[in-house]
């Protein structure tokens, strides 16, 4: 495992008998990196997290938080992360205020300003007791108790359940922005177009193992997009018969219709032979390419 990673993990299982928890889990995500921890609820994502936390002990393997033992250096590891569960419990006799107030206390202090330009930006209002707030205000409450104290490393676990599409491009802003003060951002999630908005690389989990860890870039080749061309006048099907990458070929007159698969440079210098008028390309999303992956290695997600 790397002494730079700030998270690293060797062969990290934890059994819960005849339930299944997480096998053999070795990934490495970078300092100052945003890493997205994907897949679908009962996969093995909130497993991990709390294994690196220590709220769970692994069964087997072993896990360096920012160079520091989970069991050993539980809580340093603690003071140094921002850390939002999935199932993010308040206590609802408080405001949110009281609530941060605590936590801050706990913490050793927190800049007051800190916490009032987080709670302005994700439009929470503190001052309400926490009983009465929606699940989506609770969750603001959680991002900005996560944020505070400008930890070197968050750890979040589905950050964006509950939160209108407003206040989700808000936390994606505080994410970037994080990344660029080089904190390290290791977010759970199977919202899979945040991850594409934010995330450096991303690991897919499936049934507790980790299928790939790749750039979100890089992720994106595993599937097709879908191509149509358009040009001044007809154009002869043989002209794009039989490209590298290129499938479902429909020649219709003065339109072309085809998926392909990686390169799209064949197909571009093949139309670039007549007049192009128009192109349309459908991009993957990285929901398509989660499937891609699970049709690869076994039945597809509920």
């Amino acid at each position: 495992m790397s002494a730079d990673a700030a998270i690293a993990t060797q062969g990290l299982t934890k059994s819960y008998g005849h339930s299944r928890g997480i096998v053999d889990i070795t990934m490495s995500v970078d300092a100052g990196e945003v890493f997205g921890f994907l897949g679908p609820n009962g996969a093995g994502k909130t497993t991990t997290i709390r294994t690196l936390l220590d709220f769970i002990r692994a069964t087997a393997g072993h896990a360096t938080v920012l160079g520091l033992d989970p069991q050993r250096d539980v809580v340093e590891i603690h003071r140094q992360v921002g850390y939002l569960p999935g199932e993010f419990s308040l206590y609802g006799r408080m405001s949110g205020r009281d609530y941060l107030a605590f936590f801050a206390d706990l913490r050793g202090g927190v800049d007051r300003k800190t916490v009032d330009t987080l709670a302005d930006r994700l439009q929470s209002d503190l001052d309400a007791k926490i009983s009465s707030l929606s699940h989506g205000n609770r969750q603001k409450i959680g991002l900005i108790q996560a944020f505070m104290h400008r930890p070197p490393l968050l750890i979040l676990d589905e950050p964006t359940q509950g939160l209108d599409p407003i206040v989700q491009q808000t936390f994606h802003e505080l994410v970037l922005e994080a990344r660029e003060a080089g904190q390290t951002v290791f977010l759970s999630s199977h919202v899979l177009p945040e991850v594409e908005r934010v995330c450096d690389r991303v690991g897919i989990i499936r049934e507790g193992h980790l299928i790939t860890v790749e750039d979100v870039g890089a992720l994106k080749t595993h599937t097709v997009r879908e191509i149509e061309l358009h040009f001044a006048s007809p154009v002869p099907s043989g002209a794009f018969a039989d490209l590298p990458g290129v499938h479902d070929l429909v020649v219709h007159g003065d339109v072309v219709r085809c998926t392909v698969s990686g390169s799209i440079d064949p197909l571009i210098k093949a139309a670039a032979r007549y007049e192009v008028i128009d192109v349309e390309s459908h991009e993957p999303s990285l929901e398509d390419i989660f499937l891609t992956f699970y049709g690869r290695y076994g039945a597809e997600p509920a």
